[in-house]
């Protein structure tokens, strides 16, 4: 596993996952795709779907390093992730595209810019 510190002259080359919001380096992202939602984002070698699915507008860090016991995990619905460094809330939204795909693969997108009350009323 790879060390999960980030100089701080890195932090303009961070992203945040629009879909699970985990922040990693873009390159990261380019070089191994989300662990959390790769198998539907399909981010691996390719910057523009690393573009197009993260966000460098991103608001407060939560380090999760037990995410099924972890409360801050349950509260921000990240117990199903990978353990690490996630957004509190990311700013963005994702093409059509990738949605429809999302729902193809019967993914659920939840947005993580705080608008989940607007979406569930809305439904």
């Amino acid at each position: 596993m790879s060390s999960m510190y980030v100089q701080p002259s890195q932090n303009r080359n961070l992203r945040a996952c629009m879909v699970c919001s985990i922040v990693m380096l873009s390159s990261k992202f380019q070089r191994e795709g989300c662990p959390n939602c790769e198998s539907f984002l399909q981010l691996a070698g390719s910057s523009d779907a690393v573009s197009e699915c993260t966000s460098q507008v991103f608001e407060g860090l939560i380090t999760i390093a037990d995410p099924i016991t972890s409360w801050v995990a349950r509260w921000q619905r990240l117990s199903n992730y990978v353990p690490g460094v996630y957004a509190a809330k990311v700013t963005g939204q994702l093409p059509d595209e990738i949605l429809a795909g999302m729902e193809d693969a019967g993914v659920r997108y939840i947005p993580r810019d705080g608008s989940e009350q607007e979406e569930d009323t809305a439904a």
